[in-house]
């Protein structure tokens, strides 16, 4: 018994210590917070332009919960932002498909298919404010009934995730993939 309450006040003093790391951004500040990194063996180029085309799949399994995955683009432009990377550096792109598209509905149609809000509405808001270009495969579009109308208003449409990934990785943009 006293080793398990040792135990417990070890993990929950680690767990403040790290909390204490953690930071909120400058680019998204109510969205992808992200850890002091204080002295990494590798160290971030700064004057590099950071290309990257984010592969979005997948959804969260309950749909009042926020889609991680659009967190973490948040999370990619505070992070590099917090480290010196000028913002006109950043150069992210999300090209989302699969059970991931639902997270672009505009509210009411969100509603009607889940019975909840679109918890991602205010996110993809802030990144589209930041730059981000959001990209929905028009394959997913056409088999889950994601009309024009339907969608969130800044959404862009491509033949297939499959084509945009291809394409901007011709342009440079190196894949994340979820």
């Amino acid at each position: 018994m006293k080793y398990a309450l040792a135990l417990m006040v070890c993990f929950a003093f680690a767990k403040t210590a790290l909390a204490q790391n953690k930071i909120t951004g400058n680019v998204i500040p109510e969205y992808g917070q992200t850890f002091k990194v204080p002295n990494p063996d590798i160290n971030t180029e700064k004057d590099q332009e950071f290309k990257v085309v984010f592969d979005i799949a997948d959804s969260p399994e309950d749909p009042s919960q926020l889609n991680r995955y659009f967190e973490t683009v948040a999370r990619f432009l505070n992070m590099h932002e917090n480290a010196g990377v000028p913002l006109e550096n950043l150069k992210p792109v999300m090209v989302v498909h699969g059970s991931a598209a639902y997270g672009l509905l505009k509210n009411e149609f969100y509603t009607e298919e889940f019975g909840t809000d679109n918890p991602n509405l205010e996110l993809l808001d802030a990144l589209h404010n930041a730059g981000l270009q959001v990209v929905l495969c028009g394959q997913t579009a056409g088999s889950r009934d994601i009309t024009k109308e339907k969608r969130w208003e800044h959404t862009q449409l491509a033949l297939s995730a499959m084509t945009a990934l291809i394409q901007f990785q011709n342009k440079g943009y190196q894949l994340i993939s979820f």
